[in-house]
């Protein structure tokens, strides 16, 4: 089965906790700090693959998760990182995330793109010491890993892109061109999946994509036009095939005014790309009216007659694309992090959001004096006092962060 829309749920490893431990040491009556960090979660790694062709496996699992981090411990030892996920998709993979945002086109072996960084591990209290600190008890929790929606999109990549009508003899064309066994039958709509071939003539080669027919009304997304039609994207030439056969119901030249209006229709800057013109089964019809009107190349997709002088014009077609037309490249957009705050009212109470803001309430205890004091000060230098005073907050007003709810004290002073 050929899939090339899916969307998946990813989520990242979380971070293990940081955690308080002394060793006995001469003049420290408490013993001297010695708890480990927490490992790292592992992030969710999306990468270009030329093993896979299809998103198949995600269709049939779209949830995968990286590998949590493990705790700390005594003795400085610190926790292990999770494992990475490295989840591998075909060549013209698109990224988008929930919001609609493209992330990245990975067209490249080895092209990836980060969709979720793991979840980072919590300080022992061995990271706390200071002159302030000497002997803290206190230690962080790990940061959960991101959860998120992701969308995958194949578009095929080849360097011409075969279209017709139904039944035009497109398989037919593309099987005795090059290796590609699609589905051939004497009915419309044998094809509903794209086929890709990998086209020799002499010493020159190129990608051959066969798209299935496409009907009048395709751009609109009739007989599943939108989803054919965004396969020939980045084909760098259009080739048109027309079928002059008596079963058609329109005429060779009404195949090719509909097709290219389909074309311009769904994308103007496609149509306007290096095109060839096709007529097939000029075995057993006449197609020198067509031929004549329009320049089209008479072929016999059965017979072979005048497939060689094709393919050497769709050949000299993708020299002069890839020659006009700048390097593909794939890419991955960079998302920022945000603020590292923001404050609005939400109910009754007031919400802090940010991972900075969360990051400096993520004690193991803060029930204890010691964690709180610490929490207090790491929210007053980042600004969120002053942020939530002047959002209109009062004292005694319910302030949360994360799942921490406390009163607001806007009279806190570091020392």
């Amino acid at each position: 089965m050929f899939v090339d829309r899916v969307r998946v749920s990813l989520r990242a490893g979380n971070g293990g906790a940081g955690v308080v431990s002394f060793v006995r040491a001469k003049g420290k009556p408490k013993g001297k700090p010695n708890g480990g960090h927490g490992g790292s979660g592992g992030s969710v790694i999306l990468r270009a693959d030329p093993s896979i062709a299809t998103l198949l496996r995600y269709k049939r699992n779209p949830h995968h998760s990286a590998g949590h981090g493990t705790h700390g411990q005594g003795e400085l030892r610190h926790g292990k990182s999770g494992e990475d996920l490295v989840l591998p998709v075909p060549f013209g993979t698109l990224v988008t995330d929930d919001d609609g945002t493209v992330i990245a086109d990975l067209v490249g072996e080895g092209e990836e793109v980060v969709a979720l960084r793991g979840g980072r591990g919590g300080r022992g209290n061995a990271g706390f010491v200071s002159p302030a600190y000497r002997a803290p008890s206190v230690a962080e929790q790990g940061e959960y890993g991101g959860e998120e929606w992701f969308t995958l999109e194949l578009k095929l990549l080849a360097d011409a892109a075969l279209i017709g009508f139904p039944n035009a003899g497109k398989s037919t064309f593309i099987s005795n061109v090059s290796a590609a066994k699609p589905k051939i039958a004497d009915y419309p709509f044998t094809t509903l999946e794209p086929n890709l071939g990998v086209v020799t003539v002499d010493d020159r080669e190129f990608v051959l994509a066969d798209i299935p027919g496409l009907i009048e009304g395709a751009a609109e997304g009739k007989g599943l036009g939108h989803e054919f039609l965004r396969h020939t994207e980045r084909a760098g030439v259009l080739v048109i095939l027309l079928d002059p056969a008596e079963t058609q119901l329109n005429t060779p030249m009404e195949q090719l005014e509909i097709l290219t209006r389909e074309i311009a229709d769904y994308s103007r800057e496609l149509s306007e790309r290096p095109q060839l013109v096709l007529v097939n089964k000029s075995d057993i019809s006449d197609v020198t009216e067509i031929v004549d009107a329009t320049g089209a190349v008479p072929v016999s997709a059965l017979t072979g007659e005048g497939i060689t002088d094709a393919l050497h014009a769709i050949a000299d077609l993708v020299d002069q694309a890839e020659r006009e037309a700048p390097e593909r490249r794939g890419y991955v957009l960079h998302r920022p992090l945000g603020g590292a705050f923001s404050v609005f009212r939400e109910g009754d109470a007031w919400r802090v959001e940010g991972q900075a803001a969360e990051r400096a309430v993520r004690f193991a205890d803060l029930t204890m004096l010691e964690a709180a004091d610490m929490a207090a000060r790491r929210l007053t230098r980042l600004g969120v006092d002053d942020a939530l005073t002047k959002a209109g907050a009062e004292e005694g007003d319910e302030v949360r962060i994360g799942d921490l709810s406390f009163e607001f004290t806007p009279d806190f002073e570091e020392e």
